[in-house]
């Protein structure tokens, strides 16, 4: 099944790749790749759908300030590296391989989403749980 582009501001380097994906300034720090690893339809819960993508940062990588859809409940957990992250008016925060933080629905915004090595590679696994109505609007980016 295609996952949207538009599920996490690390899309911005699946652009050319993904139909649908808002249109983001690209900047040169501004680098990550993007592989979906599942989406599927919750059967108990009717219009829900539980999403996952793989973030892959190259050191030094970051993604754009965006906020998530306002259905959405996000899980961030880091499989390699250090991921350093504020989501709404919390703190700045570094996450290692093996942690992870949540983002509340509401419409999450996510100041910082970014590989907190400039040396070395990092990546997560961003697990969402959204309205099914609202997975091409995952993830809107500030211009």
């Amino acid at each position: 099944m295609k996952i949207p582009s538009i599920i996490l501001a690390a899309t911005l380097a699946a652009a050319t790749a993904w139909p649908g994906l808002a249109a983001a300034k690209p900047a040169a720090q501004e680098s990550q790749s993007v592989k979906a690893a599942f989406q599927e339809a919750i059967p108990n819960i009717p219009g829900k759908s539980l999403i996952g993508i793989v973030v892959s940062y190259p050191p030094g990588g970051k993604s754009p300030a965006h906020t998530h859809a306002k259905s959405a409940f996000i899980t961030g957990y880091v499989l390699s590296g250090a991921i350093r992250s504020k989501v709404n008016d919390g703190k700045t925060q570094v996450f290692r391989a093996g942690e992870h933080w949540t983002e509340p629905p509401g419409g999450a915004h996510h100041a910082i989403s970014e590989n907190a090595s400039d040396t070395e590679p990092a990546s997560l696994l961003a697990i969402f749980v959204v309205d099914t109505a609202d997975i091409d609007k995952l993830t809107s980016y500030e211009k």
